[in-house]
């Protein structure tokens, strides 16, 4: 296995320094949009997630390959902030599908409002999305406008159908999956909205609609797939006042990570066995009485050293994200950005590979 590049020295430090700063902007600007007169039960619970602490991720990765590749972030605000509303969207309708208890430490939209509000919510959230894409007309122009368009569409249809790639499989009780099937189903539901979607969307900005957007898609790919392993392992060996969410909250709802196929792949026919019974049904099927096969599933994958599979998974992955971005940031003329904002954003995406393997959220 190829092991990643050394970290940069005081790269946590400059990834979070960045992300605050991109989600500080990003949230300004987006609750700014959010209308004042609102029916019960709508638009002001559309704010409720976006101003809840997390990281801001997805937004800042487009402020950042704005100004990487010499664009003014201020011109990739509106995207940013069309970027974390159909993410936000998308944990709305996520934690219906889950039926997850806990979104940032608190409680989901839908555990404390109900399905039916929680949904609603959700679909003014993609409302208030498209305005933000429509706006895009007026301030960068009809043909760059298009192109963003074109992105959203292209990042919906793919994050839709990794989705239903994942509610399929716990559907249908899928227990013969591959690596392979799961890697396909990062690719499209988590790289893409998560990575590549931000990332060509900076760069379009930056470079304008004739760009070749595809430029960052290893990178993004690799991230992606990367940063999923660590939040599935996250919500098995984390703590709750770090990652947020419900630990062994996966096995509840019986995802099928990369740990549960490398388990399925390993164990004995009598576990296997097992641990199909356990994964046929819903969750609330299963009721509390499940905890215990929770708790022997948790053991049977460290008995396989199935965490420690993933790790090293993640781990390659990374050093693969390392060698795309460092190739990619080589090749790029330097930006002609006179402030250190350009320097800085290219040097938060040289440490963010390293980043989002050591994140403890």
């Amino acid at each position: 296995m190829t092991a990643p590049a050394p970290p940069l020295p005081g790269g946590e430090e400059l990834v979070e320094r960045v992300l605050a700063r991109y989600r500080e902007r990003t949230v300004t600007a987006l609750l700014r949009h959010i209308p004042e007169q609102s029916p019960p039960y709508l638009y002001e619970l559309a704010a409720d997630y976006p101003a809840r602490p997390c990281k801001g991720l997805r937004s800042a990765l487009c402020l950042a390959t704005c100004a990487a590749f010499g664009g003014r972030p201020q011109r990739a605000l509106n995207p940013a902030v069309t970027v974390e509303l159909f993410h936000n969207a998308f944990l709305i309708h996520d934690d219906i599908q889950d039926g997850s208890e806990l979104r940032r430490g608190e409680p989901t939209l839908s555990a404390a409002y109900g399905v039916e509000v929680a949904l609603n919510v959700g679909n003014a959230t993609n409302l208030l999305g498209l305005q933000r894409l429509m706006a895009n007309r007026r301030e960068l122009g009809g043909e760059l406008a298009w192109r963003l368009f074109e992105e959203t569409e292209l990042m919906c249809r793919q994050s839709l159908e990794g989705q239903a790639m994942e509610i399929a499989w716990i559907r249908d009780n899928a227990c013969t999956l591959a690596p392979a099937d799961y890697y396909r189903m990062c690719l499209k539901k988590t790289s893409w909205y998560t990575f590549l979607y931000p990332c060509r969307t900076g760069l379009l900005v930056a470079e304008g609609a004739d760009t070749d957007a595809s430029r960052l898609d290893r990178f993004g790919w690799y991230l992606g797939a990367a940063y999923q392993i660590q939040d599935d392992v996250l919500n098995l060996v984390g703590t709750l006042a770090d990652y947020g969410k419900e630990i062994a909250g996966d096995l509840w709802e019986g995802k099928r990570t990369l740990m549960l196929i490398h388990l399925l792949e390993r164990c004995t026919p009598a576990e296997r066995t097992r641990a199909e019974h356990y994964l046929h049904g819903t969750r609330a099927q299963r009721g509390p009485g499940a905890a215990e096969d929770v708790r022997w599933l948790l053991d049977r994958m460290s008995a396989y050293d199935c965490v420690e599979s993933a790790r090293e998974a993640a781990a390659g992955l990374v050093a693969a994200a390392d060698r795309e971005i460092a190739e990619v940031l080589a090749a790029a003329p330097p930006p002609d950005v006179p402030s250190g904002e350009a320097a800085e954003a290219r040097d938060f995406l040289l440490a963010l590979p390293a980043f989002v393997v050591a994140r403890a959220s």
